[in-house]
Formats: structure tokens, C-alpha cells, sequence
């Protein structure tokens, strides 16, 4: 099963642990952590369901191609990141 990991900074908002998660894509193991802690959901996502723009997700260290539909693929020991993206000059 993938391990998903939420960065302490979306924690100080949400209380979400780490948690094994049966999912062959970004979009179903975020659903799997939405189903745990709805509130996560309207955190993690824009009212059209893609990724806010102030949050970057990891597969096996690479950052995911689709923050529209969340459809990158995730491995049967993949580790999922969500963080917050660092913007700025």
C-alpha cells in the first residue's frame, strides 16, 4: 500500500497522520485521506477540485504533472507528499 504524509504546516491546520492508503492514483488517496477528515478536502482542493496553487504534491519524490484531475499514478510502495509550495523573490 502507498504511505501518504501530510507536512507539518498543512497539520497545524488539520490534524491528518501518516496512513497506508489503497490507491492507484493521487486523486483516490486523497479521497481515502477526505473520507478520514472532510474538512481536508476545501484545504487541499479548489471549488473545481484541482490542487490550490499554494500546495505541491510528491510521488516517490517527483511532483505530480496533472493538479487539474490528480490522475499521476501512484505505486504500491509509492510515498505521497502534501506540502505547501514556497512562492516568492
Amino acid at each position: 500500500m502507498a504511505h501518504l504524509f501530510f507536512a507539518p504546516s498543512i497539520q497545524r491546520h488539520i490534524v491528518v497522520p501518516e496512513c497506508e492508503i489503497a490507491a492507484k492514483s493521487v486523486d483516490e488517496a486523497l479521497a481515502a485521506a477526505f473520507a478520514g477528515e472532510p474538512r481536508l478536502r476545501g484545504y487541499i482542493l479548489d471549488d473545481q477540485g484541482a490542487l490550490r496553487r499554494h500546495l505541491a504534491v510528491f510521488v516517490d519524490g517527483r511532483p505530480v504533472r496533472d493538479r487539474r484531475r490528480l490522475s499521476d499514478e501512484v505505486g504500491e510502495t509509492s510515498r505521497i507528499y502534501v506540502v505547501q509550495a514556497l512562492s516568492g523573490g
